[in-house]
């Protein structure tokens, strides 16, 4: 069973209401959707929708528990106050609990808001997070590098897991799919004129770097080398017109495509590009689903990120430099165009090879379920109970 809120700005379409409690199921999951305000950016409004939420899981927990029973909870909500109200629902079900971390709260409005500790939200949330790490049989962490902060708030360090993103397999069973015409028909033209072809897909962001990357592109117009960005996001437009302005001629912009369309547009790149802004928060180390796309189509990466763990190193499948350092970046480019066909070719093997090792859902479930089990303390139960994942 899945709960959570009614309305959520990260989905794309939200559940219809009908009550208090909205009963559903998808794909023979049941989910359960908690009536909640809908609100708009990260204002006033959606702090009031977590506090509304959260309070209202917690006066729900019982009914949750009554109805499925669940032997694991998994807290896994976007801040660490909703592992209250998943903890009383383990309690009331005789289960163990466990916290799913992908960011730290209330570290990330500090220092990416510019929040004061001594804000009453932060107070809360800084309760909450030390409550939390206190309090769970168990935590899951996407941030490899975050174990020492999380002790030192309260955990138990042998609570600690580290259980990464990864990739779905099956999406990348097929990777010959026809790309839309328009974008099809440049990559053909860009290749048969011999051009080198750097690709990224994803958000267009200020956390993504890309104003960087068009000045990249800007010092490599003489150097047959073109980008390819596809995506959307807050600055695409502002970014378009940045290009305009300074008569950037190699960078070309596509709207995002579907899914499973995603493969055959990395697997015709030559490089590719992944790139964040400098920020503290990244010394917890980072875990991004994009980097093992990229690893997944074979091809060498290009990484100005600087955190408390190194991907592309670890792999050894590209090069790596600062972050925002148009210099450093455009020569790990024209690195890359240099190398042989050989060597390029096993920079995108050693990508693969790597992500699969310790990356792909196959490998990450394992790990969940040995942890699950190792938490239940009947192992031979006839399984008549389920598993409830709070998001």
């Amino acid at each position: 069973m899945i709960v959570g809120a009614s309305y959520s700005h990260a989905r794309s379409s939200n559940p219809k209401i009908n009550g208090e409690i909205t009963k559903e199921n998808i794909g023979g999951i049941e989910y359960r959707w908690i009536r909640t305000p809908k609100y708009k950016g990260n204002n006033l409004g959606r702090v009031i929708h977590m506090l509304i939420y959260n309070l209202k899981l917690w006066l729900h927990a019982g009914r949750f528990a009554k109805e499925f029973r669940p032997d694991i909870v998994i807290s896994s909500g976007v801040t660490p106050l909703d592992f209250i109200g998943c903890q009383r629902i383990a309690k009331r079900s005789r289960g163990k609990v466990i916290l799913e971390v992908g960011d730290l709260w209330p570290l990330t409005p500090i220092e990416l808001g510019g929040y004061s500790k001594k804000h009453p939200f932060i107070v809360l949330m800084q309760w909450a997070e030390n409550y939390s790490y206190k309090n769970t049989d168990a935590l899951i962490s996407l941030l490899p590098c975050a174990k020492h902060y999380m002790v030192s708030h309260g955990l138990d360090d042998n609570k600690f897991h580290y259980i990464p993103n990864g990739i779905v397999e099956d999406d990348w069973s097929v990777k010959n799919y026809t790309l839309p015409e328009d974008i099809e028909n440049l990559i053909t033209k860009l290749q048969n004129n011999g051009k080198l072809l750097v690709g990224y897909a994803g958000t267009h962001s200020i956390s993504n770097s890309l104003y960087t990357l068009l000045d990249v592109s800007k010092r490599l117009q003489d150097s047959d080398i073109e980008f390819i960005l596809l995506g959307t996001g807050q600055i695409k437009d502002l970014l378009i017109n940045y290009a305009k302005e300074n008569d950037i001629k190699n960078v070309h912009f596509f709207p995002p495509i579907s899914k499973k369309l995603i493969p055959s547009f990395l697997c015709r790149m030559d490089v590719l590009y992944i790139g964040f802004q400098k920020q503290p928060l990244y010394r917890f180390g980072i875990s991004p689903n994009k980097i093992f796309d990229y690893m997944m189509a074979g091809k060498p990466i290009v990484q100005a990120i600087e955190a408390g763990n190194n991907l592309v190193k670890e792999a050894k499948c590209g090069l790596y430099v600062k972050p925002e350092d148009v210099q450093e970046i455009a020569c790990a480019i024209l690195t890359i165009k240099n190398m042989s066909d050989e060597e390029r070719k096993i920079l995108g093997e050693n990508g693969h090879d790597y992500v699969m090792r310790n990356h792909s859902y196959s490998v990450l479930t394992e790990k969940y379920l040995k942890l699950m089990e190792n938490l239940i303390t009947n192992k031979n139960s006839n399984c008549s109970k389920g598993t409830s994942s709070i998001h």
